[in-house]
């Protein structure tokens, strides 16, 4: 991974700084955790504010753009779940906000009665488009000063964070 010692910060610049921590954490991984919780909150804030006008939350859209991909057949509520890029205790409770807006529709199976399918309407569809233009312009703000290869090896570094077997292979 060349380019790590470009991403060195100057004295008095970073975390500690940020939150005004006097002495050294006591363990790097400590900062490095902590670093990331605090990336995730603003950011995350900041997307939150992003999607209040549309009346969407990070969630909800990211139901919306699962749906879309997996147009015509839809997807079972275990399956956007899974598919959820921050996970949620209850996909149900997205669906119903969602349905209750006519951006999805549900269906039960007729061959299996349990499963329910969920599909994207043309609303829903409609809307999610429209936000395709204006969130890349929202990721390359918090993002599109860093360059492709920092972006690279930021990536590779969170997989590496949530895969750590992923170094044993």
């Amino acid at each position: 991974m060349n380019g790590l010692q470009e991403l060195s910060l100057p004295p008095g610049v970073g975390l500690p700084a940020e939150i005004g921590k006097k002495k050294p954490f006591d363990i790097a991984e400590e900062e490095a955790f902590l670093n990331i919780a605090r990336s995730y909150s603003i950011l995350m804030n900041e997307m939150e504010r992003f999607f209040k006008p549309s009346k969407l939350s990070f969630a909800t859209y990211n139901v919306l753009r699962i749906l879309r991909s997996a147009q015509p057949d839809g997807k079972t509520c275990s399956q956007i779940g899974a598919d959820m890029v921050a996970r949620v205790p209850d996909v149900t409770r997205l669906i119903d906000r969602l349905e209750g807006a006519n951006l999805v529709t549900r269906n039960r199976q007729n061959e299996d009665r349990r499963i329910v399918r969920v599909r994207i309407t043309p609303s829903g569809l409609t809307l999610v488009n429209s936000l395709d233009g204006p969130i890349a312009d929202f990721y390359r703000a918090k993002l599109g000063h860093l360059s492709k290869a920092q972006i690279e090896m930021l990536n590779a570094m969170l997989y590496l964070t949530r895969h750590p077997e992923a170094l044993q292979k």
